[in-house]
């Protein structure tokens, strides 16, 4: 296995000097752990002609196929892609990647770049190629699916009324909506799963070819139809189901008259009793699935640098949710204690969490769901001498921002208050990232490296 990527990092203004190089080695460790190229390269591998994957009980033996085809789609796709073909040198037919920043490309290979987090025009084109490609390939060939978060918007096909697609307007609106209502990813999946027939088991439903699908999961608990919607798995949710998130979340106020429409008219997603996930002949898979990263990986990389540095360190949780605020609240009740008692861990300290939560729009200020976290979180360690909090979205981008997150101590809100700002009063306009930018606390990180939820790191020194 080659060597770990280097990892340029910006950790902001507000930590003290002494802890600095420690807290990056914990930050860059958590990160390396979940590189994609290398988070593939553990999972699959090739001898001779033969294809295999760690825990899959089955081969595929390449030289039996009419074609052997690519499909990366996602924020990681492109060094997904990069280490697969390397692998499959030879006896790769074909490859489409579809992401959301290129930046390089990969010979040989179609490349598309699409919108993010709301399907815009390229994301549709996307769609329909993705369509095109799909519908091409054969009983004969062996597709290999490499799937990261940001799928479900990077690659859409618009809900059909009538037999007719919706328009890109419409399609947005869904979009918007879902991400402004406070709803976790999977309710906003399950919605997604049902008005999209790219999503929910769809491309088993374009294709006649065997799939291998490989992911990097950005979704808490690693649910495959969560992840990029479930394009190559059954959906266990139902049309009943995608109506009760527009009851829970009152989206039926919110939503576009024809999108409601056209769920009343969409087809159920793919089920697990489905003909086209019988086994073949032989016995052997025609479908088969595979996570080979996710944030668990990432914070126990992290755990176990922090504890080369010399910290007590503890894994909290890997299954953060809930609004940011309430979590960044609830994370600095931990860190005071850890100041005030040294419990649940002493002096130096470090409590790792992992998850991801969601902002319910309500202000009109800009920010992202960690760096509204770590704003909460700064009020309530107020005067809390010699603590932080460092909170990053592991694909380097925060909602929308050019920040990954930002990073807090005790001394945060007092700090803002000699430039003038008030912090409650940035929390209450959600303006998280104009209050952090304006302190020089905002966290950086590559963006198009990994994507596998949220880091949230609590030290005390």
């Amino acid at each position: 296995m080659s060597p770990a990527r280097s990892i340029s990092l910006s950790l902001g203004s507000a930590l003290p000097e002494v802890a600095r190089p420690a807290i990056a080695a914990i930050v860059r460790a958590a990160l390396q752990a979940v590189d994609p190229s290398q988070a593939l390269r553990r999972y699959l591998w090739r001898k001779d002609d033969v294809l295999y994957v760690r825990g899959v009980a089955q081969s595929w033996p390449l030289r039996g196929y009419r074609g052997v085809y690519l499909i990366a789609l996602g924020k990681a796709a492109l060094p997904m892609a990069r280490s697969a073909a390397r692998l499959l040198r030879g006896v790769l037919h074909r490859s489409l990647i579809i992401t959301k920043e290129a930046g390089q490309s990969l010979p040989d290979a179609e490349m598309l770049t699409a919108d993010h987090p709301i399907p815009g025009e390229r994301s549709l084109q996307a769609g329909q190629r993705l369509m095109e490609f799909l519908s091409g390939l054969q009983e004969e060939d062996l597709l290999l699916v490499l799937l990261s978060g940001g799928g479900s918007a990077l690659a859409a096909f618009p809900p059909l009324l009538k037999g007719k697609p919706l328009p890109l307007d419409d399609l947005q609106a869904l979009n918007q909506a879902l991400l402004a209502c406070g709803a976790d990813i999977r309710a906003i999946n399950i919605l997604r799963r049902h008005l999209d027939p790219l999503k929910g088991g769809g491309w088993l439903r374009v294709t006649r070819a065997s799939t291998l699908t490989l992911v990097l999961s950005d979704v808490i608990g690693n649910a495959p139809e969560a992840i990029a919607s479930g394009p190559t798995v059954p959906d266990p949710t139902t049309l009943a189901d995608a109506w009760k998130v527009i009851e829970r979340y009152r989206l039926d106020s919110l939503l576009p008259a024809a999108i409601l429409e056209a769920l009343k008219e969409a087809p159920e997603t793919l089920k697990p009793d489905d003909p086209i996930l019988r086994p073949l002949p032989d016995g052997r898979l025609r479908h088969v699935y595979q996570i080979v990263g996710d944030n668990r990986l990432a914070a126990r990389a992290a755990l176990r640098a922090a504890r080369r540095h010399g910290f007590h360190a503890s894994l909290l949780t890997t299954r953060l949710q809930g609004e940011a605020s309430q979590a960044g609240r609830f994370l600095a009740a931990i860190l005071r204690q850890i100041a005030e008692s040294g419990e649940p861990l002493p002096r130096p300290a470090c409590l790792i969490v992992g998850g991801e939560t969601t902002v319910t729009l309500r202000g009109h200020g800009r920010g992202g769901r960690n760096q509204e976290l770590a704003l909460a979180a700064a009020l309530e360690l107020e005067g809390v001498p010699q603590v932080a909090l460092l909170a990053l979205a592991t694909d380097g981008q925060d909602g929308p921002t050019d920040a990954a997150g930002s990073v807090v101590t005790g001394e945060t809100v007092r700090r803002a208050a000699d430039l003038g700002l008030d912090a409650q009063t940035f929390l209450e306009n959600q303006d998280s990232h104009t209050f952090f930018t304006a302190l020089q606390d905002t966290l950086r990180i590559p963006t198009g490296w990994t994507n596998v939820n949220d880091l949230i790191f609590l030290f005390g020194f």
